[in-house]
C-alpha cells in the first residue's frame, strides 16, 4: 500500500485517476486488474476509487478530505479550516492518515511541530497563524493536554519546537504547565516544558512559559516540591511520576549536541540555563521534535 506524499496534490491525483480510465479502456491489462480490484465498471468514479484504496481510504471522498485537511493545515489558513470543521467536526480529532512522513497523530500535534519541520515541508521559516489553528482545533474538541497515552503533551513539543504562538494558545486554553513528559520520551525524559524549552535554547517559548508561571508563583508562593520551577516539576495526572525528582540541585549542562540540535533554519544552539536537565538520549525515541524525521521534502510525487 502507498503512502501519500507530505504536499499531495489534488488535481495531480485525479490526473492519476484519469490516466488509470484510460490505460484500462485501452486493454491494458495491469490497469484493468487494478480497477476490475474494486468494480466491475470501466469508468471514472471506478478509477477514482481504485487509487483511493491503493492508498489505504475507504473511498475517493475520504482521500480528498484528507489531502485537503494536510492543505489546509500546511497553509494554516483558518477561514477554510473552520469551514472544514463545520462540516467534519471529527477531522479536528481524527489521526492522519496514510502519510508517508506521518503515518498516525492527531491534527494539534501535527501544528506544535511545523515550525521544527518547515523546512522538510517546503514551508517558509516564519509560519505565523500556526496560534489560530491551533485555537481553532482546540475549540472543535481537540485535547489541549494531549492524549493518555501520549508520551508528551502539545505543550512540551510545542516547546521544544520552538513555537512560543502556539504554546500561548495552549497555555491560554488551560493546558498543563506542569505536566511533565513520559520517562522514555526523548529530549528530556521526565522533564516540564519549560525544561524542554530551556534545553533547546528555545527562548521565545521560555518567555511565553515563565510569564504563565509568574503569577502562580505570586499566588502561591514558593512551592516545597514542584511547580513552575524546572527545578523540580510536579506530576500531574496526564503523566505521573512514581519515583523522586531527579533534580535536586543546580548543575551545568553543556550544550545539545547535533544529534539532539535544532536544525541550522531555527534558532542558534546556545548553552541552555544551568538549571535545565541534561537531555539523556542522542537518538531519542519519543514523540519530539528532537526524534522527528519527515521524508518526502517539498511537494512529492504522486506518480508510481
Amino acid at each position: 500500500m502507498a503512502d501519500l506524499p507530505a504536499r499531495p496534490d489534488l488535481d495531480q491525483l485525479r490526473h492519476q485517476a484519469r490516466e488509470l480510465l484510460r490505460a484500462a479502456q485501452r486493454g491494458n491489462p495491469e490497469a484493468t486488474a487494478r480497477i476490475r480490484a474494486v468494480s466491475d465498471r470501466i469508468i471514472l468514479s471506478s478509477a477514482q476509487l481504485a487509487l483511493a484504496r491503493e492508498y489505504g481510504f475507504a473511498s475517493w471522498a475520504r482521500l480528498k478530505l484528507e489531502v485537503e485537511r494536510r492543505d489546509v493545515l500546511n497553509s494554516r489558513d483558518l477561514s477554510r479550516l473552520t469551514a472544514l470543521l463545520a462540516e467534519h467536526p471529527e477531522l479536528a480529532t481524527s489521526q492522519l492518515e496514510h502519510w508517508a512522513d506521518r503515518v498516525h497523530g492527531e491534527p494539534l500535534g501535527y501544528v506544535t511541530m511545523m515550525r521544527f519541520n518547515h523546512d522538510r515541508l517546503g514551508l517558509p521559516a516564519e509560519l505565523p497563524g500556526t496560534g489560530a489553528i491551533a485555537r481553532a482545533l482546540i475549540e472543535a474538541g481537540a485535547p489541549v493536554n494531549g492524549r493518555p497515552r501520549d508520551k508528551e503533551t502539545p505543550l512540551i513539543t510545542a516547546a521544544s519546537c520552538g513555537d512560543a504562538e502556539v504554546a500561548q494558545v495552549l497555555i491560554d486554553a488551560g493546558a498543563d504547565i506542569e505536566a511533565v513528559s513520559a520517562p522514555d520520551s526523548g529530549g528530556v525524559p521526565g522533564g516540564t516544558a519549560l525544561e524542554h524549552a530551556a534545553v533547546f535554547s528555545m527562548t521565545g517559548v521560555v518567555d511565553v512559559l515563565v510569564a504563565a508561571c509568574t503569577p502562580r508563583r505570586a499566588a502561591a508562593g514558593p512551592p516545597a516540591s514542584g511547580g513552575c520551577s524546572p527545578m523540580a516539576p510536579t506530576p500531574t495526572s496526564a503523566t505521573p511520576r512514581t519515583t523522586a525528582p531527579r533534580w535536586r540541585r543546580p548543575r551545568t549542562v553543556t550544550a545539545p549536541d547535533t544529534a539532539r540540535s535544532k536544525p541550522s533554519s531555527g534558532p542558534s544552539p546556545r548553552t541552555p540555563s544551568p538549571l535545565a536537565p541534561e537531555p539523556r538520549h542522542p537518538n531519542p525515541p519519543g514523540n519530539s521534535c528532537r526524534a522527528r524525521s519527515v521524508s518526502g521534502a517539498g511537494k512529492g510525487s504522486l506518480s508510481r
